[in-house]
């Protein structure tokens, strides 16, 4: 009797947790990310290039951009949906699931969130498409884990904003339409939508990554650029709108990173049953296996935590010490099974040939990036205490 042979997602019985809907999204989304981006995604990562533009339109043409929001030509797609098309885009790359990312979660989420009627009628129903694309200006070079000490400021002059400033490691920052800057001003942290073709207003391409190659990353300065009372976005003015965007984008990133484990362990099967090594394939070897096994039991265990987390978004019930549970398990998990399926590779593991070491590169960057596996911990270790380690 020949033996049956279990996908990752097999073995767990994942599609018994989930609706038809979702298994058609996921489908959807698999079937795009196989056609467009796996072929030519590792070329993308060797030339530090990416047609963002192109892609977004497509991505736009598949309802992916700002799915997980409602009205405004968004598809008010569920939580869990929108997690299963993290996974699939990130299971092409990282990059793709950055450029989603930053402009569904957080460039379009603000807007939709903190944003005047006006403000939204005017940007989400083209960002939904792709024909607007927009970045979020919230880290600066000197703050990161702590942006309550940001320096960009806003000041009133007259009936305009006049902004001053810079922001570092934004995606999409070259290419963006508009940018979302949060900026300090003397009414609290505020929120602007800012043109990219504003005076004053510049991008400056970070060369020489050796992460998210497939990406593009920019760092944002604003020299006294001036914008209409209008721009300010007006329901929010304290640290709550960033860090409320930025908690979409983990929730992203908790599925997504699972979506480049996922494709390593893929990867990693099939290397295994075609190499030989002592006249047997390297998958008949205890060891081999081992590595396997243990992987894909990490890998099943994370989507299962995320999918709980998935379905406590949908009830209105998750809290954000939860996301940071989902993404300290999610990432740390991918990073270590992407480094052990390197390791099944051999050699041939560092080259662009597989896909395991440009997602263990490009995990390098999520491990650090929307909250360090290091403030995910102490976020963690807060919700048990009662204590800000990272203030003490």
């Amino acid at each position: 009797m020949a033996n049956t042979i279990q996908t990752p997602e097999g073995l767990f019985d994942i599609d018994g947790l989930l609706t038809d809907e979702e298994l058609e999204i996921r489908g959807v989304i698999r079937k795009f990310v196989d056609k467009r981006i796996k072929p030519d995604v590792a070329g993308w990562f060797e030339r530090g290039e990416i047609p963002a533009k192109e892609l977004a339109v497509e991505l736009g043409k598949l309802g992916v951009l700002g799915m997980h929001l409602e009205g405004y030509g968004c598809a008010g797609a569920g939580a869990v949906a929108y997690g299963l098309a993290c996974l699939e885009l990130e299971a092409g790359d990282s990059g793709i699931r950055s450029l989603v990312s930053v402009q569904g979660s957080l460039a379009m989420k603000a807007i939709h969130a903190f944003g005047s009627e006006e403000q939204k009628q005017q940007w989400l129903p083209r960002m939904a498409t792709g024909e607007i694309l927009g970045c979020f200006g919230l880290t600066e070079p000197d703050f990161g884990s702590n942006p309550a000490g940001m320096r960009t400021r806003a000041k009133r002059d007259g009936k305009d904003w006049v902004l001053n400033g810079s922001k570092m490691w934004i995606t999409n920052g070259n290419i963006a339409d508009i940018a979302v800057v949060w900026a300090r001003t003397d009414e609290g942290i505020r929120g602007f939508i800012v043109p990219t073709d504003a005076p004053g207003f510049s991008a400056v391409l970070v060369h020489h990554k050796l992460s998210l190659r497939a990406s593009i990353t920019s760092e944002l300065v604003l020299d006294n650029v001036r914008l209409p009372e209008d721009a300010v976005l007006p329901k929010v003015s304290s640290l709550r709108g960033p860090l409320t965007c930025l908690n979409e984008a983990r929730y992203g990133i908790l599925f997504g990173a699972l979506g480049a484990a996922r494709d390593s362990i893929e990867s990693a099967i099939r290397y295994g049953l075609e190499r030989v090594q002592f006249d047997h394939p390297i998958a008949a070897y205890q060891l081999t296996q081992k590595k396997y096994a243990d992987m894909v039991v990490e890998y099943g265990k994370a989507l299962i935590l995320a999918l709980h987390i998935g379905r406590l978004k949908e009830q209105g019930k998750v809290r954000p010490e939860q996301i940071s549970i989902g993404k300290f398990s999610s990432v740390k998990q991918a990073l270590d099974i992407t480094r052990e399926c390197r390791s099944i590779l051999g050699a041939n593991g560092i080259t662009l040939e597989y896909p395991v070491m440009r997602h263990m590169s490009n995990l390098e960057s999520v491990y650090t990036y929307e909250g360090t596996h290091e403030m995910h911990t102490l976020v963690i270790g807060e919700a048990l205490t009662g204590i800000q380690a990272y203030r003490v």
